[in-house]
């Protein structure tokens, strides 16, 4: 009798512990629809002769509730972001300016979060031309520390886009000394990426100067990393 009570006892006690062990669903990450990837923008309503209204569509995603636009001015760096369980949101940014933007996707019965793909667009201007997107820098990732290889290198990597594309050139400038002054040479618009020589305890900065063919260029802003 007391086997069969145990025997019992321990039935309850793990059909209880399965039913406990349900996790909360992860939000899966969002598609973007709209701004197109590397495009100029010309359907926003004009607010001044500076900023226009743009609106941000993306699908709905599986297993969330709100989403956060996360919007970066790609010349200075600064962002803007709105919360809303709507699959669209409206923001005022400035004309004649390269933007990236994204989508988080969130479950309020969760911590765990879903990031969509990041895509690079024009806010359009009166400018007949514009210049190439910033480069995204890849890798090393900006902070990290890195291995460097037997030969005592590592690997800069990074990616290129313009609205024309017309890219002509990636200038890769890089240096134990911020900001980094010293070009490593200049490389044709289908290479993106080189190896550099480093030594072992020591800080670089790198940056990628990006040219298109009628000459304009952008800055990709400093990245750092630490060889071990």
């Amino acid at each position: 009798m007391k086997k069969v009570l145990l025997f019992s006892a321990i039935f309850v006690l793990l059909s209880s512990c399965g039913k406990n062990d349900d996790s909360p669903p992860i939000p899966d990450g969002a598609n973007l629809l709209f701004p197109l990837e590397n495009s100029e923008c010309t359907t926003g309503v004009s607010i001044n002769d500076n900023l226009s209204q743009i609106t941000f569509e993306w699908e709905a995603s599986s297993n969330t509730d709100s989403y956060t636009l996360n919007v970066v001015n790609l010349e200075t760096n600064i962002p803007q972001t709105i919360s809303t369980a709507a699959t669209s949101a409206s923001l005022s940014i400035e004309k004649g300016t390269p933007f990236s933007w994204s989508v988080t996707s969130q479950n309020s019965d969760t911590d765990q979060i879903a990031t969509s793909n990041t895509w690079l667009f024009y806010n359009a201007g009166a400018q007949v031309n514009y210049a190439p997107f910033p480069a995204q820098l890849i890798g090393p990732v900006s902070g990290s520390t890195v291995q460097k290889s037997i030969s005592n290198e590592v690997t800069l990597q990074w990616s290129g886009a313009d609205v024309e594309d017309d890219i002509a050139s990636f200038e890769v400038f890089f240096s134990d000394q911020s900001p980094p002054t010293s070009s490593l040479g200049t490389l044709d618009s289908e290479t993106a990426e080189m190896d550099v020589t480093v030594q072992s305890d020591t800080i670089y900065y790198w940056k990628i100067i990006t040219t298109d063919a009628a000459g304009n260029t952008s800055d990709s802003g400093i990245f750092d990393f630490k060889v071990f």
